[in-house]
């Protein structure tokens, strides 16, 4: 079974750039699609991008607009999501998890997780 933690929240101002990893152990990602997701108060939480192991495609949400990159180390297993020009509306709670389905699948709600961590929180002021 795979474990995820996240981590790099923190607190950002409009324009500035954070970067979360998402350390995965326990097993290799291959065969899986690693995907970042985050929640925002009083809101349900919302697909951000993500990664297939096997063939590195990466997608994004349309509303990342070019600011954010997905990149990996696969040394470390672990799967890092830079932030740039960063929005108050980014300020979320982060996750990532995985699954068997590929990227398209987790971006179409398609992923079936058995349980999310504690998450990475990212709040970005004005």
């Amino acid at each position: 079974q795979v474990q995820l933690t996240e981590s790099g929240g923190g607190l950002a101002q409009t324009g500035e750039s954070l970067t979360l990893s998402c350390e995965a152990s326990g097993q290799t990602l291959e065969n899986y699609s690693l995907g970042w997701f985050r929640q925002a108060p009083g809101k349900d939480r919302e697909f951000v991008a993500g990664i297939d192991w096997n063939n590195g495609r990466i997608i994004y949400a349309d509303f990342v607009q070019g600011r954010f990159t997905v990149s990996r180390d696969s040394a470390k297993n672990t799967v890092h999501l830079q932030m740039n020009s960063l929005k108050p509306e980014d300020t979320a709670v982060y996750h990532c998890n995985v699954d068997s389905v590929t990227v398209a699948g987790l971006m179409a709600g398609r992923g079936n997780f058995g349980s999310w961590g504690q998450g990475t929180h990212v709040s970005v002021s004005a």
